[in-house]
């Protein structure tokens, strides 16, 4: 996809967002559909990790939980101001996730999910032991100001504006993967996850690239643990769990990480699988739980890869124009 295109694509999602709130008049469907692009970008900074450094991580939740407590820690201390607060819980994310990338991205394969997965449990008993605090288990309240960004909160924290701040930094994050993927650090990264022996041997420091991948997904899954911390007003240990993680990786799968919006899809079609089918089903994860498995073996790149093969034999079926036509003998 070209820059042009990428840019359009961007206006018409924003657009499509501000129709929907249009259109859309329930309170608790607008609520629904945020805690889904809320998750919706937790899975695209997971995905990121798996589409560039072919990784796979259990422990992202720390990076989820951890914003909504470093959020909540400097508000509390009223040291800065909100906007400020928001920016330093989101650098200093980024910065801690390069710092443990050095060493844990070394690690190949199933051992790297493993040491994810120890790091992040040991972030959740810490929050759930440091009851002064982080609130232990019973979690911990944030104190947002009255106003955010020029906004009051009685403004921002309506279901249809809350929507509409959540999609529009959906829309945006995915704009900026897209332009940042496309550039040479995309390639590079690309090239290191394709045989990194092979890049090593035509010059490309192979170990800064990892880490920066999982950084950058660390940073995205930052900003989704901000956008719940607000929405919610509450962060607990359970935000740092790995099963969390586990549930978010399933959108990933799910949805697919071949393509950049795949994980985005995934997550939509959890949130839709446990809203109608938990009204009727007691155990609707079981009935998800072959979905997963159904596309795992059919479709190995998720729904979104299916949805790109079907466009692709769309178009080699789709008929030629009149003027491209062969000539007919007479």
């Amino acid at each position: 996809m070209n820059l042009p295109r990428i840019g359009l694509t961007t206006l018409v999602a924003l657009a499509f967002g501000l129709a929907v709130i249009q259109l859309v008049s329930s309170g608790t469907l607008l609520s629904l559909f945020t805690q889904a692009i809320i998750y919706a970008i937790f899975a695209i900074g997971i995905g990121v990790l798996l589409r560039q450094n072919g990784m796979v991580s259990f422990g992202h939740a720390l990076y989820f939980g951890g914003a909504g407590y470093g959020i909540g820690i400097l508000l509390q201390a009223q040291l800065m101001p909100a906007e400020l607060a928001i920016v330093l819980t989101l650098v200093g994310l980024t910065v801690l996730a390069f710092v443990i990338g050095l060493i844990i991205v070394r690690v190949p394969g199933i051992a790297f999910g493993m040491l994810t997965l120890a790091i992040g449990q040991m972030a959740f008993l810490m929050a759930s032991r440091a009851r002064g605090v982080t609130g232990g288990a019973d979690g911990m309240n944030i104190d947002w100001p009255s106003t955010l960004f020029g906004l009051s909160q009685s403004v921002l924290l309506k279901p249809a504006h809350m929507f509409l701040l959540c999609w529009s930094v959906l829309v945006l994050v995915l704009f900026a993967l897209a332009l940042l993927l496309r550039s040479r650090f995309g390639s590079i990264t690309e090239a290191v996850r394709d045989n990194e022996e092979r890049a090593r041997f035509i010059g490309i420091t192979t170990l800064l690239p990892r880490a920066g991948v999982y950084a950058l997904s660390a940073l995205v899954t930052g900003i989704a643990g901000i956008l719940s911390s607000l929405n919610t007003g509450f962060v607990s240990p359970e935000n740092l769990h790995w099963s969390l993680s586990g549930m978010t990786l399933m959108m990933v799968v799910v949805g697919g990480a071949r393509a950049l919006w795949g994980p985005a899809l995934g997550a939509v079609v959890y949130f839709l699988f446990k809203d109608i089918l938990g009204d009727y089903a007691t155990h609707w994860m079981s009935i998800f739980g072959l979905a997963l498995i159904s596309v795992i073996v059919f479709s190995p790149h998720g729904i979104a890869g299916a949805l790109q093969r079907l466009s692709t034999l769309g178009k080699r079926g789709a008929p030629l124009p009149a003027a491209a036509r062969p000539a007919q003998a007479h």
